[in-house]
């Protein structure tokens, strides 16, 4: 059991989060549900999850400031369920750490294939010898690390793999649907708001005045200008 991939499902209706971990089990992995965002917070100490299910109207705790602790403490991958559709909803909690987001009602066999999807894009990559080295910047993609100006920057993965897909791309422009089918992949069923976003929480780490920025290209996208 203990080799399984957990999963920590986060809902208070309980016979959704019973319905969800029974699929989860289905495909293998391991499941624990809590019903409130206090729960959620002190399950994620004692279980230890690879992934979080994280609905966003909780009692005691909802799921913003739940995702807001818990990037406090880890990168791992976090998915919103809310029953929410509006788009403010959704950037939101893009903009606080989530990876992903989906919408309810939603049928079980979408959940488990961006529970899968995400997972992916976590797994460790054979990639050791990929360094970018920019002034005051090296981003590292075999140990999953960023240093600027010297000191560790904390990067979610997929903010890394932005970061370092733009750098080892200098002065090429990319448009917001190439960056979500090269960093999120072809099966990803977000919008490119989801581009946006992560190319905003990059700039606010990296705030200083450099010889290179992420610039925006009006109308196209976005490019690593290095000059």
């Amino acid at each position: 059991m203990s080799s399984k991939i957990k999963i920590l499902i986060v809902d208070d209706d309980v016979h959704i989060a019973e319905l969800i971990s029974l699929y989860l089990n289905k495909e293998g992995y391991e499941t624990k549900e809590v019903y409130s965002g206090k729960s959620a917070l002190q399950a994620f100490s004692s279980f230890a999850p690879h992934l979080v299910l994280l609905d966003i109207m909780l009692p005691e705790i909802d799921g913003y400031d739940v995702c807001r602790e818990i990037r406090k403490m880890s990168n791992i991958p976090i998915i919103m369920l809310t029953a929410k559709g509006e788009t403010f909803d959704k950037v939101l909690g893009l903009e606080l750490g989530a990876d992903d987001y989906i919408v309810k009602p939603f049928e079980p066999k979408e959940l488990v294939a961006r529970v899968k999807a995400v997972l992916r894009r976590y797994e460790p990559r054979e990639e050791s010898g990929k360094k970018i080295i920019v002034p005051n910047l090296t981003i590292d993609l075999g140990n999953y690390s960023v240093t600027y100006h010297g000191k560790q920057m904390e990067l979610p993965p997929k903010e890394l793999e932005l970061l370092y897909f733009l750098a080892s791309n200098p002065n090429q422009v990319f448009t917001r649907e190439q960056l979500l089918d090269r960093i999120w992949g072809y099966d990803y069923i977000g919008d490119t708001r989801t581009v946006d976003v992560h190319i905003k929480r990059i700039r606010e780490k990296l705030n200083q005045q450099e010889t290179w920025s992420i610039k925006t290209v009006w109308g196209v996208g976005y490019k690593f200008e290095n000059v």
